[in-house]
């Protein structure tokens, strides 16, 4: 008997779990298959504007059965390592004379609990202590050299440093698209004029306008912020987390650059008086954008601010969103991916990724046979799993500006003002300014950023903190082995960033490849 899938909504969330799961789970005429059905409008427009990825990405693609070429030259991908922060602290960093840090992908080598932390935070003193993640990782030389992460003969999605990608989502959903219906997705182009529910409350069908119901057994949300089946509908309660991360609106800005011009390989994040601009590099075009608080900035000064950012006069486009997630995004028979569930400030490119996770859990939950109880098992389950996610990222986020030095405008001391905090990082920013993070202050599965990544943030932002004192003292071994890999790591820098290619180059030769 054929099962059958109903995907609301396109888009990069609607088409990258329809190729997933075309890809992950059987189909007909298998006797646990499922058909899958996309229903999307040309009427209602996509976002259009999330262009940064994680790592996770790679695995994704890879998943999908095509070539990381054919991949970068339909979505006009370029290589992305990490974040460039400037003018958070405050101050200037530790490392650094300027207000200026990177959270790279690549993870500290030796690891990060404790591994180098403690020597590197006990070497304060030293004039000459590069810093965190250059003195940890061969990444942020590699990335300020503006190299690749590897080189034009290493395999498919791998390389010699972590990576993810920047894109243009608009390009990337069309492929996507293209993949998912190569592999038996069928795609209804209609705006959906009516929602169905069975005598259980669950969804049963939509009735796209002018055509016959669409039935099916499972329901994925992809209809963005209008949430169609998840809150218009099913009324699942969102929680408004607009009280801790501050920022609800963009405006972004296309600007072309030269077919010569370097090409960062990250994404670049300046701090403002309310908030910050992302600066996003492809092949053709910067993408960038002002992202505010409009408690603290007005639309108009936050137009000044991305115009006298680029320094020139081109169309934007402003979007205002609402932080938060729903608190079940599982109901019933229906799941909500994408930015029906919830949405965050781009700051570190979450919104994709939690596409992927929602997307890898549903084919886990639908991979077997399922019965009513199974469901409803599997919906506990992924709700458990997808909040807590949800949650850790709102601590993440925050931590971005809790720990800043700066105190210049209202919205920045807002930020710092313990009351904004969630109670969870202020219990691990009281522990952590006397002691090293520890495994058991994360949960692994319910993670999106690893203790390293915390680590880079922390520190990057000159984070005060008692723990490591003394460590070069106290180990005289370990320090010794210590200091040896930091001149290790020293030197794969310089190797890395002499045989790793010109960014721009290596883009080039994906788009050449055939």
């Amino acid at each position: 008997m054929t099962r059958r899938i109903v995907i609301v909504g396109g888009g990069t969330a609607g088409w990258l779990s329809a190729a997933y799961l075309a890809r992950a789970l059987p189909r007909p005429p298998h006797a646990n298959g499922w058909a899958i059905t996309l229903v999307e409008s040309a009427d209602i427009p996509t976002i259009g504007v999330g262009e940064g990825s994680f790592p996770t990405l790679r695995s994704t693609i890879a998943t999908l059965g095509r070539s990381e070429a054919e991949f970068i030259r339909a979505s006009d991908a370029t290589f992305k390592q990490g974040v460039r922060f400037t003018g958070w602290a405050g101050r200037a960093t530790p490392g650094r004379p300027a207000d200026d840090y990177f959270h790279p992908f690549n993870l500290p080598l030796g690891g990060d609990t404790p591994g180098l932390l403690p020597f590197w935070l006990d070497s304060a003193g030293d004039p000459n202590r590069p810093a965190y993640a250059d003195a940890v990782t061969t990444q942020e030389r590699v990335i300020r050299a503006g190299k690749g992460p590897k080189r034009p003969q290493d395999p498919d999605f791998g390389g010699p440093m972590n990576y993810a990608y920047h894109f243009d989502a608009a390009k990337l959903a069309s492929w996507l698209r293209e993949v998912a219906t190569a592999n038996g997705v069928t795609r209804i182009e209609a705006t959906i004029a009516s929602v169905e529910r069975d005598a259980s409350g669950n969804i049963a069908s939509v009735t796209p306008a002018g055509g016959a119901p669409v039935a099916g057994e499972i329901f994925l949300d992809c209809s963005g912020f209008r949430a169609l089946l998840i809150g218009e509908t099913l009324d699942a309660p969102f929680r408004d987390v607009g009280d801790v991360l501050f920022n609800d609106r963009a405006i972004a800005m296309q600007v072309p650059s030269a077919p010569d011009a370097p090409i960062a390989p990250y994404t670049l994040a300046t701090a403002h008086d309310a908030g910050w601009i992302w600066d996003i590099g492809l092949s053709g075009r910067r993408g960038t954008g002002c992202v505010y608080s409009s408690r603290h900035m007005s639309d108009d000064a936050a137009e000044a601010v991305i115009r006298r950012y680029n320094g020139v006069d081109l169309p934007t486009r402003l979007l205002r969103f609402r932080t938060g997630y729903r608190e079940r995004q599982w109901v019933g028979n229906t799941v909500a991916i994408g930015l029906s569930a919830g949405f965050f400030e781009p700051l570190e490119s979450t919104g994709i990724m939690l596409i992927e996770v929602a997307a890898r859990m549903v084919a886990d939950m639908l991979a077997g046979p399922l019965d009513a109880d199974a469901i409803a098992g599997a919906a506990r389950t992924f709700n458990r799993q997808m909040t807590a996610r949800f949650a850790a990222i709102v601590e993440f986020l925050k931590l971005h500006y809790c720990v800043s030095q700066r105190t210049d405008t209202p919205y920045w001391r807002d930020n710092v003002d313990p009351a904004s905090w969630p109670e969870g990082l202020r219990d691990k920013l009281a522990q952590w300014r006397h002691r090293l993070p520890s495994r058991f202050d994360f949960v692994a599965d319910q993670e999106t950023f690893l203790p390293p990544s915390w680590a880079f943030i922390l520190h990057g932002l000159g984070f005060a903190t008692e723990a490591g004192r003394g460590a070069l003292d106290a180990m005289p071994r370990e320090a010794q082995d210590a200091i040896a890999t930091f001149g290790k790591i020293r030197q794969a820098a310089q190797q890395a960033v002499t045989h790793l290619p010109d960014h721009r180059s290596l883009v080039l030769h994906y788009h050449r490849a055939r």
